[in-house]
């Protein structure tokens, strides 16, 4: 009997079956490679924020490996959370986790004013309450409209526009600073990272932040500007030491690092949503988001013990699964389990600390304005009438202001003064609070059903 046209049969369409399933399996010869480069998309991402934090803190460069090493040892285990999952912890989604760009704009001043451990203090209980957000997500999500994240995530990517522009320019402190030798370096950078980002195709493009990378060190070797002293002083293999730095708990630290967490928790239920959307054809499900947020909160508790900074969805990693077509969470689990790899190696971490701060300036550029658009875009999910309009002028007035007239802040009683200084946390309180209290706010589409998703789901497999 001859098998119909419009039934073939699953195993002559194998790549439909993959890119729909987060449980399909690819074959290892295409798992692997797969795998590496979503490790390779989010590598850079992963490795600034510690290199950052340890200029802040005048971490020798001993510590600087270690703070590189244990970024990448943590963000492995935290994706492989996502992706495998602890009961109902994990979306069970090809999410990768990494350091998150977002809590930089308070964990800077932090750690200029407290040290790293106040920052990791404030990390763990921001963490455990992330667990508790992903638990009673349903409840509260109408907490965080469109303008009031976007908000955020503008300032976020406004806020640490100048630390990339130090950087380009050699790093405070660096005698050789705003020389011709560093900015022309970091406009290399810039250069190769948005002609491979506008003209590369598929994962050269995915890959443009790590390539402008790449050249600008292999030019920076060329004009010996780089010392690889660091690289032969690092150990072959090492376990990472938690609790290095111990824990530490101010309460404007926790104010401030939990007022982030919301905001990030929120890009992480935008991301999972954009996974499934783009990805599997469907909506996520509560179970699915709830997992995922509860995953961001245990990875960031998790970092906070291994001497890192919190831990997020990545939205580049996102953007590659939508880009591929891939959605196996198998495939995510295989670069998971490879920066766990990295992570054990102090000499790959060395080798990232040797990097000169205009190489990482040049990408920073890009980096934190993308971050910056991202909040332009989710800004314009919501219809910009009179009252958003109040609200982004506010939000933006504080968010920008304040940390340009430090004067404000000094005249304030401690703890409430560095709040000030960082301007995201007064941005973020007037925005969520402007939301809630004036009338005329847009009003939400609740989520479907998930016995409604689970059919949609079942049908799109039955008719690939």
């Amino acid at each position: 009997m001859t098998r119909p046209r419009s039934a073939p049969h699953p195993e002559t369409n194998p790549s439909r079956t993959i890119n729909r399933d987060p449980d399909a399996m690819p074959p290892l010869t295409k798992a692997i490679p797969l795998g590496i480069q979503h490790i390779m998309a989010m590598f850079a991402g992963n490795v600034t924020p510690p290199i950052i934090i340890a200029g802040v803190i005048g971490a020798t460069t001993g510590e600087q490996i270690f703070l590189i090493q244990v970024a990448l040892f943590v963000a492995g285990i935290a994706t492989l959370i996502q992706t495998i999952g602890i009961g109902p912890i994990g979306a069970r989604l090809p999410i990768v986790q990494g350091t998150s760009f977002g809590f930089l704009p308070v964990a800077l001043p932090l750690a200029g004013t407290f040290g790293l451990a106040a920052v990791l203090g404030a990390s763990l209980v921001a963490g455990v309450l992330q667990v508790g957000l992903g638990a009673y997500l349903k409840k509260i999500r109408h907490w965080f409209s469109p303008v009031v994240t976007g908000i955020v995530v503008l300032l976020i990517g406004i806020i640490l526009m100048p630390v990339g522009l130090n950087y380009a320019a050699g790093g405070i402190g660096n005698p050789d600073f705003a020389s011709p030798t560093n900015l022309g370096l970091a406009l290399f950078v810039l250069v190769v990272t948005i002609l491979v980002h506008q003209f590369g195709r598929g994962f050269l493009k995915a890959a443009s932040i790590l390539i402008g990378l790449t050249s600008g060190y292999l030019l920076a070797i060329a004009l010996g500007m780089v010392d690889f002293s660091s690289v032969g002083d690092a150990a072959w293999f090492a376990f990472p030491k938690p609790l290095q730095y111990g824990l530490e708990f101010h309460l404007s630290a926790i104010i401030g690092m939990t007022l982030i967490m919301f905001v990030v928790g929120l890009e992480t239920i935008g991301n999972i949503s954009a996974i499934t959307i783009g990805g599997a054809g469907r909506q996520a499900k509560d179970s699915e988001l709830s997992g995922g947020v509860m995953a961001d909160g245990v990875a960031t508790s998790f970092a906070a013990l291994f001497n890192t900074l919190p831990n997020t969805a990545y939205a580049q990693n996102v953007g590659l699964i939508t880009l591929t077509g891939v959605v196996s969470r198998h495939v995510v689990t295989i670069g998971g389990i490879l920066l766990i790899c990295m992570g054990l190696f102090p000499k790959l971490g060395g080798l990232v600390a040797a990097m000169p701060h205009a190489v990482l300036g040049g990408a920073g550029i890009v980096m934190f304005g993308m971050i910056a658009s991202a909040g332009l875009k989710i800004i314009q999910e919501c219809e910009l009438d009179q009252r958003a309009m109040l609200i982004i002028a506010v939000s933006l007035s504080l968010g920008i202001g304040l940390p340009a007239v430090e004067a404000i802040s000094e005249t304030m009683p401690g703890q409430l003064g560095l709040l000030l200084k960082s301007g995201l946390v007064p941005a973020a309180l007037a925005a969520l609070l402007l939301d809630a209290v004036l009338p005329g706010k847009p009003s939400r589409v609740e989520p479907e059903p998930e016995d409604v998703i689970a059919t949609r789901s079942e049908k799109v497999k039955s008719n690939p």
